[in-house]
């Protein structure tokens, strides 16, 4: 689940992120497939600068920058990991949105992350991913699901994983990067400030 971070010279600014949780499948009838051509494919082993420019792509507006501070061999033993599942949801061929399924803590799936691209959101294709990443999540040998999201993300994000059927079970404050720290980039080498934080939090755990 997301780490709580506090503030410090970087994490400046403040939200509250919402945890939830699914403890039983939802029963509820097949969502129809939204108009065009949407292909929902699984991305193995991705490398570090696709799996970035979908995670920026997505997140940019939402101020997702947590990932953007950790050390290359850190991501990508996360993304690479076989427990980890990166499915991307493509549209006319296109990458639209993604979603990060973690199956490496036993009896439980997270939805780590979960979003489209800005050019593709309130065209029907979130509800459509999302029944299927929850359902993904279900596999044999899962009895819970887990999700957060904090007040920094999309508006409607707490509302539609209500709605898919998940509860909250608590809320935590937290500090986050503001993304104009990083300009928009997203493969440059981190600055001196961005590589110690980095240091220090991965020393935390």
């Amino acid at each position: 689940m997301t780490k709580a971070f506090r503030a410090n010279a970087l994490r400046t600014l403040a939200t509250t992120i919402t945890y939830l949780e699914m403890s039983a499948r939802p029963a509820r009838p097949a969502r129809p497939a939204p108009v065009g051509k949407v292909a929902l494919l699984r991305a193995e082993r991705p490398p570090r600068s696709f799996y970035l420019w979908l995670y920026r792509s997505v997140g940019r507006d939402w101020n997702w920058t947590d990932r953007l501070v950790w050390t290359e061999d850190g991501l990508l033993d996360v993304i690479h990991h076989p427990d980890v599942e990166i499915i991307v949801c493509n549209v006319g061929g296109v990458p639209a949105g993604f979603a990060e399924l973690d199956f490496r803590r036993p009896g439980t799936g997270e939805l780590a992350l979960f979003g489209f691209l800005p050019e593709y959101q309130g065209k029907g294709y979130g509800g459509y991913f999302l029944d299927h990443v929850i359902d993904a999540m279900w596999r044999p040998g899962v009895d819970l699901a887990l999700v957060d999201t904090n007040a920094r993300d999309h508006p409607r994000a707490l509302a539609m994983y209500q709605k898919a059927g998940f509860r909250v079970v608590r809320r935590e404050e937290a500090w986050l990067i503001p993304d104009a720290h990083f300009q928009g980039a997203f493969d440059l080498p981190p600055s001196a400030e961005i590589f110690n934080l980095q240091r220090r939090e991965e020393g935390a755990g």
